[in-house]
């Protein structure tokens, strides 16, 4: 290893409600790995910031960093080619290191091309991000940092390969340091659960279905199951109310009771709480086929009154075209789980799945009327890098993909999108979406109006008031000196070099 001192950034995410309610965890646990082995990490955390490029300016041009890592989803890619051509032009030898989802499913995306053997878009989107980064790092990126940080530069680190040693197994992952939160300001976020603070952590890595629309499915990164033990995950959260004196817990896996040891972890929960002499406030998200009495009988007792449940759609024809395996029954009966165990629930709902149409939309609106969870959300599906509607779409026209269900036939058309240049296609806010793909019933324009119809509809007959958002930050340095405010530049002390 020949770099001692790296800057790491985590983009702002401009397409959500407010960028300050969860931190990126993974970006922090890869601060916390490279700080145990003696590096000096410096942690730009740009989330919610306005003018971010002019706080990149100004640390490129004032700190003497000469190696920049980068983590984005593909909805933060527009921010992030920002940023490397911010940091490109004013320092053109500086290394810059590209991680995190979108390039993993770009990655993932083109191996399946190749396997194939045709030329399609991931080809072309994969070229595009090697020509502008020093080093790709794809899945699981803990381990490998090391390798893209040596002496030599090579453009593809690939730990998204379970033969890896860089690929995380339970032990790996059970042995890991905690995120290295102290490089962000903790206290600047403001989740709460029920009125109580809350804090972000993930117990679990990966989700073994297929869903079409759903990022990762043909990576091992995100498509195993990768799990610390019940110990481990416990000995986090009460490191984080011992550290922050937080008492509540956003648990951010994609699906908890897609283990099978559920119920041991909630019973150990409860346990500590009782031996803290504290209540807990949980949170988290729930397969519905999956989900049962003795599951949600332990979740509350651990301290869960909330729960998330992606139930996507009301209609029978498109949870089998999304490939859910849930059904209409499945995602009735969770309610009626949930409810029966004084769980609240809050049904996360898309609409512009292959064979979407008015009719369908309107199913989805009757049956959230009938089940009537206690929030909900509604957004038009995009087809990002990494899911089938993308991975397995043909080009049918010039610059329109089409994804065919083989089940029913039922077909999803989108257009082209440069993921580095373009935000739109994805947004939070509501009146501001939209849609970059169209169905044989619905076009772009008709899927955003039925969306916001829906939307407004339940949340009028339910009583359930709109989200609303908190102000972006403005960074302001005093007098052009170009001093960085702690809130968003943090870096490491000797101190905790010296216990790491």
């Amino acid at each position: 290893m020949i770099i001692k001192r790296i800057c790491l950034i985590t983009p702002p995410s401009v397409f959500l409600l407010d960028e300050r309610v969860f931190m990126t965890l993974g970006v922090l646990k890869v601060a916390a790995v490279l700080e145990q082995a003696g590096l000096e990490v410096e942690m730009l955390d740009l989330s919610g910031v306005e003018n971010y490029e002019e706080v990149v300016r100004d640390h490129v041009r004032t700190s003497g960093v000469t190696c920049y890592g980068l983590t984005a989803t593909t909805p933060q890619m527009p921010a992030a080619t920002k940023i490397y051509k911010t940091i490109r032009a004013c320092n053109p030898k500086a290394r810059i290191i590209l991680g995190g989802p979108h390039v993993t499913l770009i990655h993932a995306a083109y191996k399946y091309e190749q396997k194939r053997r045709i030329a399609g878009r991931a080809a072309t989107a994969y070229r595009l991000l090697q020509e502008m980064f020093d080093v790709l790092v794809v899945g699981d990126a803990e381990l490998a940092v090391f390798e893209a940080l040596g002496k030599t530069t090579p453009k593809l680190v690939d730990a998204d390969d379970p033969k890896s040693d860089y690929f995380l197994n339970n032990q790996k992952l059970t042995e890991l340091p905690f995120p290295a939160r102290h490089l962000v300001d903790v206290s600047s976020y403001h989740y709460t659960i029920d009125g109580v603070r809350a804090l972000s952590m993930i117990a679990q890595l990966g989700c073994p279905f297929g869903c079409g629309f759903c990022g990762g499915r043909m990576s091992p990164f995100l498509r195993r199951v990768r799990m610390r033990t019940s110990e481990n995950i416990v000995k986090e959260l009460v490191h984080l109310y011992q550290t922050y004196g937080v008492t509540g817990f956003m648990l951010y896996d994609d699906e908890l009771n897609v283990s099978p040891k559920i119920v041991e972890l909630m019973n150990l929960i409860a346990k500590t709480q009782k031996d803290l002499g504290m209540e807990f406030r949980l949170r988290g998200f729930i397969k519905a086929e999956l989900f049962t009495d003795q599951q949600a009988e332990a979740m509350y007792k651990a301290g869960f009154r909330w729960i998330l449940i992606g139930f996507e759609s009301g209609h029978e024809r498109i949870l089998t075209n999304i490939q859910k395996k849930a059904s209409q029954a499945d995602n009735t009966r969770a309610m009626e789980i949930a409810k029966r165990h004084n769980l609240k629930v809050k049904a996360l709902m898309s609409v512009g799945h292959p064979g979407e149409s008015e009719e369908t939309i309107k199913a989805t609106r009757d049956w959230l009327l009938a089940v009537k969870p206690d929030d909900f959300d509604a957004t038009v599906i995009t087809t990002y890098p990494g899911t089938p509607y993308f991975d397995e779409a043909v080009e049918t026209k010039p610059g329109v993909w089409t994804y065919t269900y083989p089940k029913t036939g039922d077909q999803l058309h989108s257009l082209e999108v440069d993921y580095r240049e373009v935000a739109e296609y994805y947004k939070g806010i509501p009146g501001e979406y939209t849609s970059y793909v169209h169905t044989d019933y619905l076009s772009s324009d008709e899927l955003v109006k039925l969306r916001d119809w829906l939307e407004a509809d339940v949340r009028e007959k339910l009583g359930i008031p709109y989200n609303t958002a908190a102000p972006a930050v403005r960074y302001e340095h005093s007098m052009g000196q170009g001093i960085i405010p702690p809130n968003i530049l943090r870096s490491s002390t000797s101190a905790s070099l010296k216990s790491a």
